[in-house]
C-alpha cells in the first residue's frame, strides 16, 4: 500500500525560516557583552519574558513588570523589542528554497508561529517568500502559543486539512512532540538538507 501524500506544510519561522537572534537586538542597544551577560544570567529568563507577548501579552505589560522584578536588567530588557528588527539577521539557509519549490509545485503552505502580535508585521515587510503562503497563525494575535494543544487546534482548522495530512516543521522537539500527539506528521528541523531528505521521503516534491 502506497503511504500516504501529505496534502499541505505548516512551518515554524524562527530558526526554521527566518534566522531569529535575540542577542543582535539586545547588543544593539546595550552592547555584545552586555547582552550576553543577561541572555546567560541565572536571574532572568529571557525566554520566558518573550514568551509572555508570543502568548498574546502586551509589549507594555511585559516590560513594565521588569522594574518590579528586575531593575538592574531594566535596560537589556528594553532593548530587544527598541532595536528587535535587528535580530531577523536574514533566512536560514536553504528553507525559503524548499518553501518556493513547494509554492511552484502547488502545495499548500501555512505558518505557526510563537511571534507578538505586535512585533509580526516586520516578517512579512523583510521576507517576502512569507507572501507564497497560504495563511500564518501568529501565537500572539491568538492568545494560545506552542506547544500548548489550543494553537494546532486554530491552525488546522485555518488550512481545512485533517491533521494527518500536514507535515509539520520546526526546531523545538517540544512543539514537534505536542504536534505528533495532536495528530501532525511532525518533523524536528535540523538543516536544510536533512528536512529535504524528510519531504522527499514523504513524496512531497521539493
Amino acid at each position: 500500500m502506497e503511504p500516504n501524500v501529505p496534502k499541505g506544510v505548516i512551518w515554524d519561522f524562527g530558526n526554521v525560516l527566518i534566522d531569529w537572534q535575540p542577542h543582535a537586538a539586545i547588543a544593539a542597544g546595550v552592547g555584545a557583552d552586555e547582552a550576553t551577560r543577561f541572555l546567560t544570567a541565572e536571574d532572568f529568563d529571557f525566554l520566558g519574558y518573550n514568551l509572555g507577548p508570543d502568548s498574546g501579552q502586551t509589549w507594555a505589560e511585559a516590560e513594565a513588570a521588569v522594574p518590579r522584578t528586575h531593575p538592574h536588567w531594566v535596560e537589556h530588557a528594553l532593548a530587544y523589542r527598541e532595536h528587535f528588527e535587528a535580530s531577523l539577521v536574514g533566512e536560514v539557509p536553504g528553507t525559503p528554497d524548499l518553501v518556493r519549490e513547494l509554492n511552484e509545485q502547488g502545495v499548500p503552505q501555512w505558518g505557526l508561529t510563537n511571534w507578538s502580535h505586535e512585533l509580526y508585521p516586520h516578517a512579512p515587510r523583510l521576507f517576502d517568500f512569507l507572501g507564497l503562503l497560504d495563511g500564518v497563525v501568529v501565537s500572539g494575535t491568538e492568545g494560545h502559543a506552542k506547544p500548548d494543544r489550543e494553537i494546532f487546534e486554530i491552525a488546522v482548522a485555518r488550512t481545512g486539512i485533517a491533521a494527518g495530512d500536514l507535515v509539520f516543521v520546526d526546531d523545538k522537539e517540544p512543539n514537534v512532540v505536542a504536534a505528533i500527539e495532536f495528530g501532525l506528521d511532525g518533523v524536528l528541523f535540523t538543516g536544510a538538507d536533512d528536512l529535504r531528505r524528510a519531504l522527499r521521503e514523504r513524496q512531497l516534491p521539493v
